[in-house]
């Protein structure tokens, strides 16, 4: 029988006690950990007792995680097995120093100290440049400024601990990711408790401050998510994606959206976007001035774009191989026969790169050349580094997933959110905690946050094949390891010239990794890195010449450091780059069309359509 899908109230219900319990374990395996009069080395292993939780994990949502749990507490073992014993004594004997100034500090801060306090550090100073510590509330009291330096410092040191194991064991992503987990989880800032903003909003507001945080909370149990914006704000084709278009095709795996010209003329040879479907395509259109929609019609080019339909239980089946041929390329046939081009230009962003070039290879494969340019955005191609989302990845979770929703069943939307959101756990997680259910406060309306939250589920079958054959087995990379749609995998068949975008600080993307594509395809390749992330690195719109890339024009060595070594640094967009990339590649003007489609594709709906609005 298949695993049922988790449900947030079940999962919260045995969390709270867990979650005790764990928080009790965690301070005690700390001070046992930096007792300068312990074996700090001995205390490592013991990091792995604090799963010895004895409520127990008997419903579906507890039982879906078992897998990961074991996994990391394997990766515990052996990364920790793998610490110098040396190593470990000069970490212990740097933190008892820095625990003894620590407490000099604390000592310095009580009242009619005098002269023999001079010099010191203050407290303050412990938690400098921690925003979670920088009201004036935290440094006022000297007990919540003791105890938020005293995490600072232990925070600091668990850290350290993760740097003594060697870069090369295999498991140390995985172990810095869940200790990541427990540093941020713990911080006094988290509990009402040790919180003095929280305790002072509420005697401000009389306890109105507490009544709104128990409305925030069960109003978010329903929806089985923290928020993290106003989602009342925003509503999809009416503030955000609203460039004009029309939904000329459709089918059961994506609509086609054609986009209404804006320039008198345009180039003869369209192009088609083919964005994820892990998420919904609009953060390629959020509002008009970073839409990179509306940027490219600008320019004047024909824009095409899939909209993937949010899968729900009757697409359960969906597969890899459904997402190339009944999605990626039905959707460039349908372009070509609509603007009656032989080849057309093609764009992929993150997983739709990853779609769009198992399409192309397939193509190719078949002998159909109707590919005039690609461009990769932000794509994984090669996984051998595979950045931040590797932590999920191991052959234990992957054969979980495999037995639970590999034949059938769906990937929840909410499952992938919350994923991404625990990359970044203080920023994404806690802070929302913090605000929504210690100090009741309502987040604001932000567009980019709003978007992160509207998730999209994933078929089974198709989620699994891709876990495997990319992040587990990186069977892309060598010619007929993976076969799609009938044909083996082969990148080296796609020749048509190709622009390739990493970011710099992509943490699901590492820039290194997307570098490799440009030894994976044959066609000319150029090779642009821009600064900052997955998401703000691309939305970088050309006229706030915000920002920065490097291009390189010495050629393309293995080694993505040695071309680093040798690019150059452009102030402003990659936008304005890429598009004068793409100019002699969308062929002669002619006059805008008129209207969507032709006489065979009519149009269906106005954009965004129906597919984008469906809900996790």
């Amino acid at each position: 029988m298949k695993n049922q899908t988790p449900d947030f109230q079940q999962v919260f219900g045995q969390f709270l006690p867990m979650a005790q319990q764990f928080q009790s374990q965690l301070q005690e395996q700390m001070q046992h950990m930096f007792d300068p009069n312990g074996q700090l080395g001995q205390q490592l292993g013991q990091l792995g007792k604090l799963t010895a939780i004895e409520s127990p994990l008997n419903n579906p949502a507890m039982t879906a995680l078992q897998p990961f749990i074991q996994s990391t507490l394997n990766a515990f073992q052996h990364a920790f097995s793998q610490v110098s014993v040396h190593s470990v004594g000069q970490l212990q004997a740097e933190y008892a120093t820095e625990f003894s100034a620590l407490m000099s500090s604390a000592f310095a801060a009580l009242p009619n100290m005098g002269d023999e306090t001079e010099g010191q550090v203050s407290l303050g100073q412990w938690i400098e440049g921690d925003k979670r510590f920088s009201s004036k509330d935290w440094h006022d009291h000297g007990p919540y400024e003791m105890t938020a330096a005293l995490y600072a410092l232990n925070a600091k040191y668990t850290r350290k601990v993760l740097q003594l194991i060697p870069q090369d064991v295999r498991e140390r992503k995985q172990v810095e990711y869940a200790v990541e987990q427990m540093v941020s989880a713990m911080s006094p800032s988290n509990f009402f408790a040790t919180n003095p903003e929280a305790q002072k909003k509420l005697l401000e507001t009389k306890g109105e401050s507490l009544k709104s945080a128990m409305e925030n909370l069960m109003a978010d149990i329903q929806k089985g998510k923290i928020s993290q914006t106003d989602e009342d704000a925003f509503e999809v084709g009416k503030n955000v994606a609203t460039t004009p278009g029309n939904v000329v095709f459709e089918n059961q795996y994506f609509q086609l959206i054609q986009y209404t010209p804006t320039t008198e003329t345009v180039g003869q040879i369209p192009i088609l976007f083919v964005p994820p479907c892990i998420n919904k395509y609009y953060i390629l259109d959020l509002q008009p001035n970073n839409s990179l929609v509306a940027y490219v019609v600008s320019q004047g080019h024909t824009l095409f774009l899939v909209s993937w339909k949010n899968p729900q239980a009757e697409d359960a089946h969906f597969t890899w191989d459904g997402y190339v041929e009944e999605g990626v390329i039905t959707a460039i046939r349908n372009v070509r026969e609509i603007s009656k081009q032989p080849k057309i230009n093609t764009l992929g962003f993150c997983v739709g790169g990853t779609l769009l070039a198992t399409a192309l290879t397939t193509l190719a494969g078949r002998g159909e050349d109707w590919i005039n340019s690609v461009t990769f955005l932000t794509t994984l191609l090669e996984f051998t580094d595979t950045g931040a989302l590797g932590v999920f990845v191991t052959e234990e979770q992957v054969k979980a997933r495999e037995e639970s929703i590999g034949q059938g069943g769906l990937m929840p939307g909410k499952d992938l959110a919350g994923a991404f959101s625990s990359l970044r756990p203080t920023d994404l997680i806690w802070n929302y905690v913090v605000n929504n259910y210690l100090k009741g406060e309502k987040p604001p309306a932000f567009d980019l946050l709003y978007w992160n939250g509207d998730s999209t589920n994933l078929p089974g079958p198709m989620f699994v094949w891709y876990l495997r054959n990319t992040y587990l087995e990186n069977r892309l990379a060598t010619p007929g390891d993976a076969t799609v749609c009938g044909q083996p995998v082969d990148l080296g068949l796609v020749e048509a010239p190709v622009y390739c975008l990493a970011t710099r600080e992509d943490h699901i993307v590492p820039w290194t990794s997307a570098y490799q594509t440009s030894h994976l395809v044959n066609g000319d390749v150029r090779f642009v890195l821009g600064a900052s992330g997955h998401i703000a690195g691309v939305i970088n719109p050309a006229e706030k010449n915000k920002r920065n890339f490097w291009v390189s024009e010495s050629g393309l060595p293995e080694s993505p450091d040695d071309w680093f070594a040798k690019a150059k640094e452009v102030p402003g967009s990659w936008w304005n780059d890429w598009s004068l990339w793409l100019e002699d590649k969308k062929g002669k003007e002619v006059k805008a069309p008129a209207k969507p489609g032709n006489a065979k594709y009519k149009a269906i709906e106005p954009a965004p359509g129906r597919y984008v609005k469906q809900k996790a």
